[in-house]
């Protein structure tokens, strides 16, 4: 396993790559100051109402979206994709997953991709490693000597140089005694409101976790709309998509955090990111 010492190579001729995630601009950014769109619940693919997708991990990724957040549950022991529960939507295995993602890692050289994984069942921490190891996704994983702060993340020419390219977080439950490279996500970001309605879209306030301060932190803005059907049940909008994520509606959420804290959200996070302008406002709130 490897952490965030570089080679003596990659530290004396600096970032090795031509373009970083698509662009030469963004290979002496540092990774939190960087904008990602993220495809919400990445691996629940279908027309559902309970898919967050139209397109496979595969797909989101040649696409160009670089941050993929996904649920996990127990089923019968093991790390299975699923949806709220396996009943409602299974997407098979935590190994089938990452190995889909090791792939594409493997074939695309000079590019950092974000994980961010839910454990709302406590499943053990070893198990999701044990599913790195075994993809051989581990080889690629980020992992700091010690906790960062905002201004300490290396940037994306040092991460591609050095092969640590893969960074890793999840909400609850992780353990980074036993498993390093899976961060906890509450140390490092700030979201705001979950699972968000038409009533309270286009806002930029704390949620998770509760009394944070912004300081500090980066941030993930949550900008994939609901539709509650009953009273606290909620399921996708797709029909919706393409103006939930069109320019003008990203950047109405982001103006406002711009106006809130300073700064862009570091994560912009989507449903069905196929649909609108999903790569375009990412270039654009990069500066490309």
């Amino acid at each position: 396993m490897r952490g965030i010492a570089f080679s003596a190579l990659a530290l004396a001729a600096g970032s090795l790559a031509a373009d970083c995630n698509g662009h030469a601009e963004l290979c002496d950014r540092v990774y939190s100051d960087v904008t990602f769109v993220g495809a919400h619940n990445s691996p629940f693919v279908g027309i559902g109402p309970s898919d967050n997708q139209f397109t496979t991990p595969t797909d989101q990724l040649n696409q160009g979206v670089r941050f993929l957040q996904a649920q996990t549950q127990d089923k019968d022991g093991a790390v299975e994709m699923c949806h709220t529960s396996c009943i409602l939507e299974d997407a098979g295995t935590l190994e089938s997953y990452l190995g889909e993602i090791k792939t594409w890692v493997d074939g695309n050289p000079n590019e950092v991709v974000t994980l961010l994984i839910t454990n709302p069942d406590a499943i053990d921490i070893t198990k999701f490693g044990d599913a790195f190891t075994s993809t051989g996704l581990e080889t690629y994983v980020f992992t700091p000597d010690t906790q960062l702060a905002l201004n300490e993340w290396p940037t994306l020419g040092d991460m591609i140089s050095s092969g640590n390219r893969v960074v890793v977080f999840m909400d609850y439950n992780m353990d980074i005694s036993k498993v390093p490279y899976i961060l906890d996500e509450f140390i490092y970001y700030f979201e705001t409101p979950f699972s968000p309605t038409e009533d309270n879209f286009v806002q930029c306030n704390i949620d998770r976790p509760a009394g944070a301060s912004a300081d500090g932190r980066m941030f993930l803005a949550n900008h994939n709309l609901n539709i509650e059907i009953l009273p606290d049940v909620l399921i996708p909008a797709p029909l919706e998509a393409s103006d939930t994520n069109s320019i003008a509606s990203i950047t109405a959420q982001t103006d406002i955090c711009k106006q809130n804290y300073g700064r862009y959200p570091n994560v912009v996070l989507l449903d069905f990111v196929s649909q609108g302008d999903t790569i375009a406002v990412q270039n654009q709130l990069n500066g490309l």
